[in-house]
């Protein structure tokens, strides 16, 4: 497996050509629509990378699908930053008190550890440098519209560097960008995040706040604006921990931001304060079509670029897709901390299913009374975790990776009457809108502890389910999905759900529009469950007991996940793009990948 330094994305594309994990299209393609209906067949069927070199409207290459598979990335990065991350857990965990021999031992570490950084290289050893435009023509750049229902074009692998109006650090993110015109675009920050913080300081100020946006460059670069670091960890430090050397950046001639040498594009230019358009709507990664909201408008003043330049991009939309690649592969560098930052948390896993917000569980410590519970409001207030809308707690020695093995053990324990833990009116994820208004939701805390199961969860049905309900299908035991009415006909369902003598024994009944597709397999039962309900809406009971300010909860415990009418609608691919990719994929896709 390649431990090369790879230090831009035509190195990355080299190595995947010699793979044979790179498929270079020649056919004509349109970046509307069409390149990512192909990049969508490709990647379900765990096809290669993808090189477009004839796209309609523009001199640049596209390439997509670069991280899809968990091979990819592995020849992007090895094993070595793993095991750097591990290396230091370890010796964080060891090195007090200090000595010598300690100091010895952990030498290689700090070897490594000094690659880590930055380094300053002249103007004329700068690739981005090599070409510049003024003024800016956005539209020669080969930005795909991913989605029929989308509001126009996007980059989809942005690179959004800003820094804090105080001088208080940097940031590095993925913040999607819609290109109104050749010179403006969208910039769609989420309050939650980094970029967001700094726009808001420079705003209140009544000031413009700079930013650049990178497109391309090494692979590092695009994983580490993905990255869930706390706000207090540098970006670019992770990406040249993940390239294996100091991150090359070099002076811009006409002031401003560093620019990352060896990045493809870069666009320069401010975002105004007070000043909002209209983004969206946009085929997100929870796989809705996420809606129009006024965002702030960067107004680009000169774009930077290799003489050669690859325009890199990704797809979007209902899992899985090259995201879910991506996300597993941060979280398997970045578990080894989650015990160090956090302490009793001892194994940590987000749902990629999900869209990752939506689900995590964790293994964590008990040693006593509800302790279980002080780590989980530490997972809920850590960074990017804050954003989880569903959060299981275990306590047993189980793997929190094994979704079903994990949610019959946590079943065959928690206690309704105290473990179940819901926290209304509090913020969530910008981009789900299962809550009451946009950034406002509720989310769960659900808790199986203790070696000794409680009770012993049914295993099949057949009672008669309420009118309004039509099919019934154990998913796991303990869990019944059953199908029924639409939400905007049956509001009612739930309750006299929760009241059918024939469910009484059941734990959990998830209620959906249809049982079929839900219970196809795990991918479907997660995506479909945990996108679709919000934890202080739709969690119905038997019975609820307020004691001390705690409901208590009587099951069947009822999850309300059918389609709401404010909901927006599930990302499909149109029949016309269907049809026009259907009549060219012969010339592009060899027969496997089809």
């Amino acid at each position: 497996m390649s431990q090369n330094i790879i230090k831009d994305l035509r190195a990355f594309l080299e190595i995947l050509r010699r793979e044979d994990s790179l498929l270079e299209v020649s056919t004509p393609v349109d970046p509307h629509l069409e390149i990512a209906e192909i990049h969508r067949r490709v990647i379900a069927q765990g096809g290669p990378a993808l090189l477009f070199t004839n796209v309609k409207g523009s001199s640049f290459p596209v390439a997509t699908n670069l991280f899809g598979t968990a091979h990819r990335l592995e020849l992007a990065f090895g094993k070595r930053p793993q095991q750097f991350v591990t290396d230091l857990v370890k010796t964080a965990e060891t090195l007090m008190p200090p000595s010598l021999g300690k100091i010895w031992e952990m030498r290689s570490l700090l070897g490594q550890a000094t690659k880590v950084g930055l380094k300053k290289v002249p103007t004329d050893r700068a690739p981005i440098l090599e070409a510049c435009q003024t003024p800016v023509r956005l539209s020669e750049l080969p930005l795909l519209t991913s989605w029929a229902t989308d509001g126009g074009a996007f980059v989809t692998l942005p690179l959004v560097y800003t820094e804090h109006p105080d001088g208080r650090g940097h940031n590095l993110g993925m913040y999607r960008i819609q290109r109104f015109d050749d010179r403006t675009t969208g910039i769609h920050w989420q309050i939650h995040k980094g970029g967001g913080y700094h726009y808001h300081a420079a705003e209140s100020r009544n000031e413009s706040l700079p930013m650049t946006l990178f497109i391309g460059g090494p692979p590092a670069l695009m994983l580490a604006a993905i990255a869930p670091l706390p706000e207090n960890i540098p970006e670019l430090m992770l990406a040249s921990l993940l390239l294996g050397e100091k991150l090359p950046i070099t002076r811009d001639p006409a002031g401003g931001h560093p620019l990352v040498a060896h990045a493809e594009f870069a666009a320069k230019g401010f975002v105004p304060p007070h000043m909002r358009r209209p983004e969206g709507p946009f085929g997100d990664h929870y796989g809705y079509n996420s809606l129009t909201h006024d965002y702030p408008v960067f107004h680009v003043e000169r774009l930077y670029h290799r003489r050669d330049a690859i325009y890199p991009a990704t797809v979007v939309g209902r899992p899985r897709q090259e995201d879910f690649y991506i996300g597993d592969y941060l979280q398997d560098l970045l578990s080894p901390l989650f015990p160090l930052v956090m302490n009793g948390v001892r194994q940590l896993k987000t749902f990629g299913e999900t869209g990752f917000h939506c689900l995590a569980a964790a293994k964590v410590t008990n040693r006593y009374p509800r302790e279980a519970f002080a780590s989980g409001l530490r997972i809920l207030g850590e960074g990017q975790l804050s954003l989880t809308k569903f959060l299981i707690l275990t306590d047993g020695e189980i793997e929190v990776t094994d979704f079903k093995r994990l949610w019959v053990h946590v079943l065959e324990r928690i206690n309704w009457q105290t473990d179940l833990f819901v926290f209304a009116n509090v913020s969530q994820d910008t981009l789900d809108y299962t809550g009451p208004s946009v950034n406002n939701g509720s989310k769960a805390m659900m808790m199986g502890l203790g070696k000794e199961p409680r009770r012993i969860l049914p295993e099949s049905f057949h009672g008669e389910l309420p009118q309004g309900c039509d099919k019934a299908t154990v998913f796991l035991p303990g869990t019944l999905v059953v199908q029924g009415e639409g939400f905007a006909r049956e509001q009612d369902l739930p309750a006299r759900l929760a009241h059918c003598p024939a469910l009484s024994d059941w734990q959990v009944v998830v209620l959906v529009d249809d049982a079929q597709a839900t219970t196809e397999n795990l991918q479907e039962f997660l995506w479909t469950v945990f996108t679709r309900f919000e934890p202080a809406a739709d969690i119905h009971a038997a019975a609820t007991e307020l004691r001390r300010f705690h409901p208590g909860l009587t099951p069947p415990i009822i999850f309300d996940c059918r389609l709401k009418p404010w909901y927006p609608e599930v990302l499909e691919v149109d029949e016309k793009t269907r049809r026009l990719v259907d009549g060219k994929i012969s010339d592009i896709l060899p027969p496997r990948y089809r």
